[in-house]
């Protein structure tokens, strides 16, 4: 399983497991979100989530401002009208054993203080797709996925044709989005694949892949062949409540004529929502549908908005996992992938094993440190067993995807097996793999001679959350570097002039025709406007993730403005250097990865000369929120008497200020409790106003 260990990392160490961590949550995100093709287990995925939040929290100073805990799903599909929606959906925090659900409750208590009366539901958590549904006069007007949150793809007339949703509802308020999860029963998921296989069409892996791939079909009668359910479990946007509880407003949703899980339950302490978990589990194997755990809510809504949100998840549900499957096969080979960042990824090769229904031949082996049943300090994991061609080892898996090695049985070991020796070369281009002090991972340092790493950054341009050129994807991206069409993002764009007309065009490759050459080019053109946030991200600077790239275009504006800081910027000094510092959630290590790239010669010529291809669109300036700290710097010290510290920070940011945990000449404000120390000093010493909780309730209007 992963190791939650982190006792022995340094500020080094940990700052780079966070980087490693938030690339791998990223792609794990897009592929099971964005594709519908899963890459990496359920049980992976949260174990690769509770070892990032463990880091986090003994080392909240490094928080990346690309943390996967601040990250839901993935971006919509271009495919699909996009809908933007009226309250953000969210994830989930996971639990994955009884303890972690009795911290769960301290969490509660602490944050609200005193000795508040909880309650709790308990409810399947169905695996399948999240869906919003917005009703405006009792009439279904929108349907739409959660995508990455915060806008999703307008699935209204597919979502029409499912059966357990109704396009008319009565007695509900005048706006109402009821927000569940649209799945496919075991039963018809059977039926569904029998008849797949009959017209020699696509079959599916799992209900889950068939339910979302049903859903987002671009023709709504292939929608409307599919058996797809749906349960109601939540609700958005409201223009009156729908109950005090929790659970009264499922009730009241049941009213309306939505189908809600039955075995959704009131209890009133941990031990009987862990009594209700049992149960559930219990009976998973005949629901005839498939679920993954049990998710708990405090029933009191007055409470839940108290409670409020972190970036990406509510403070008051948990969803408490159940136990991943296992299987038992051969490692019959280990092979080494090399990533756009030089990473040498191990990867095994397995004899093909069917676990929870599914075949599987493939395993992630993360790095040489894991494979030798060590961390990254040399500290035991597995029992020290180390991982050898040969093994006989346990996989486990939660979905379609590949899995992860568990264990491995030595009783079955060959006498003659040697130990696994990680390559110290890159196994593409030969340059030395070398590993920096305090990285888990060995890295090619061939930079852009390594055919691997160049590749691998010309897919990461083109992905879907970067340029995203439609017709352009890993495999033409392969063959054009091949033969030489494309060597770097540049080339990309001076396509048409070089390959659209003379002896050698496109449109006379094998597989490619006039319309489709003219398709790409078209597409191609179309994408010479950019958003700067999405700029920054296709660079494939190593650190900078989706939200990284969408700080750093949020804080420059423009891409002369962070393109001149950049090249003014020199680490660790200066007042460039202090300003990147300065944004919220850019940490010493991201700058300096930021700095780098600008100020490596070669990289600067690529930068410059895709640059001087594109008309980059500056940041718009987000909505001005209506209260007296909207755009203020705020901080918080000393011992606050009336809320926690969490609570005040939450409301902060909830009326448009930002909160910093460190005083500077940008602080426009410090509220200061008893025992406040060193920041009251340095407040007054800059001259910052500073005053008491009370005033700061008054400021704020909840005096």
């Amino acid at each position: 399983m992963q190791d939650h260990d982190i006792s022995g990392l340094t500020r080094d160490e940990a700052s780079a497991e966070l980087a490693r961590l938030a690339a791998q949550i990223a792609a794990a995100n897009d592929a099971y979100h964005g594709q519908d093709a899963p890459e990496i287990t359920d049980a992976e995925f949260d174990a690769l989530k509770s070892r990032n939040a463990a880091i986090e929290a003994a080392f909240p100073d490094l928080k990346r401002a690309d943390s996967p805990s601040d990250r839901v799903g993935a971006a919509p599909s271009e495919s699909f009208g996009k809908v933007t929606h009226a309250e953000r959906m969210l994830s989930l925090e996971n639990a994955f054993d009884d303890e972690d659900i009795q911290e769960f409750e301290r969490r509660i208590r602490s944050y609200l203080g005193g000795d508040p009366q909880l309650a709790w539901t308990a409810e399947p958590k169905i695996d399948g797709l999240s869906l919003s549904l917005r009703y405006e006069g009792g009439r279904l007007t929108v349907a739409a996925t959660r995508g990455d949150g915060e806008t999703g793809e307008n699935v209204t007339a597919n979502a029409r044709t499912i059966v357990d949703i109704p396009t008319t509802i009565s007695g509900a308020p005048d706006l109402l989005e009821v927000r569940g999860e649209v799945y496919m029963a075991h039963e018809d998921f059977v039926a569904l694949n029998a008849r797949q296989a009959e017209r020699g069409g696509k079959t599916f892996a799992n209900p889950r892949n068939a339910a979302a791939g049903s859903l987002r079909q671009l023709d709504a009668a292939i929608t409307a062949a599919r058996p797809l359910r749906f349960f109601a479990y939540a609700w958005g946007a409201l223009s009156e409540p729908l109950a005090e509880t929790q659970m009264g407003a499922i009730e009241r949703l049941a009213g309306f004529g939505f189908r809600t899980n039955p075995l959704t339950r009131l209890c009133q302490s941990p031990a009987e929502l862990l009594n209700h978990y049992r149960m559930i589990e219990a009976q998973r194997g005949s629901l005839g549908y498939d679920i993954d755990g049990v998710v708990y809510k405090v029933n009191d809504l007055a409470l839940q908005r108290r409670l409020g949100f972190r970036s990406a998840t509510p403070r008051w549900a948990i969803a408490h996992k159940f136990p991943a499957e296992l299987a038992w096969t051969e490692l019959r080979a280990i092979d080494i992938q090399v990533g756009r960042t030089g990473a040498l990824s191990p990867v095994a090769r397995l004899a093909p094993v069917t676990v929870g229904g599914v075949v599987v031949s493939n395993a992630t082996l993360h790095n040489e440190d894991y494979i030798a049943g060590r961390d990254s300090k040399g500290g035991i994991i597995r029992d020290g067993k180390d991982i050898r061609i040969g093994d006989r080892v346990q996989v486990y898996r939660a979905g379609d995807v590949i899995p992860k090695i568990a264990d491995l049985d030595l009783s079955h070991r060959c006498p003659g097996a040697l130990p696994y020796v990680f390559p110290n070369h890159c196994p593409e281009c030969g340059s030395p793999a070398l590993r920096d002090e305090g990285d888990s991972v060995r890295r090619c340092s061939g930079g852009l001679i390594c055919p691997a790493q160049a590749v691998e950054r010309l897919k990461h341009f083109v992905s879907r959350n970067a340029f995203d050129i439609e017709g352009l994807g890993a495999k033409q991206v392969e063959a054009f570097w091949k033969d030489g069409w494309i060597a770097t993002p540049a080339d990309i764009f001076r396509l048409q002039d070089r390959y659209g007309s003379g002896l050698k065009q496109l449109k006379n490759r094998e597989g490619w025709g006039p319309k489709s050459a003219e398709n790409l080019f078209r597409a191609i053109e179309e994408k010479r406007r950019i958003p700067l946030n999405r700029l920054i991200f296709a660079l494939g600077i190593r650190h900078v993730g989706e939200t990284t790239a969408a700080l750093l275009a949020a804080h420059y504006g423009t891409w002369p403005g962070f393109e001149a800081a950049m090249r003014a910027a020199k680490a660790g000094e200066g007042a460039e250097w202090a300003d990147l510092l300065a944004i919220d959630g850019v940490g010493a290590v991201l700058a300096g990865s930021v700095i780098a790239a600008f100020d490596n010669p070669r990289e600067r010529e690529a930068i410059d000369a895709l640059a001087a291809e594109l008309e980059v669109q500056p940041v718009l300036a987000r909505a001005p929120v209506d209260s007296p700290v909207a755009g203020k710097t705020v901080v918080f010290t000393g011992s606050l008497e009336k809320m926690t510290r969490a609570e005040a920070k939450a409301r902060a940011e909830a009326l448009g200020a930002k909160v910093s945990g460190s005083v500077s000449a940008k602080t426009d404000l410090l509220v200061a409790g008893p025992g406040a120390g060193s920041k009251a000093k340095e407040a007054a010493r800059l001259g910052i106003e500073t005053i008491d909780e009370d005033a700061w309730l008054a400021l704020i209007g909840t005096a």
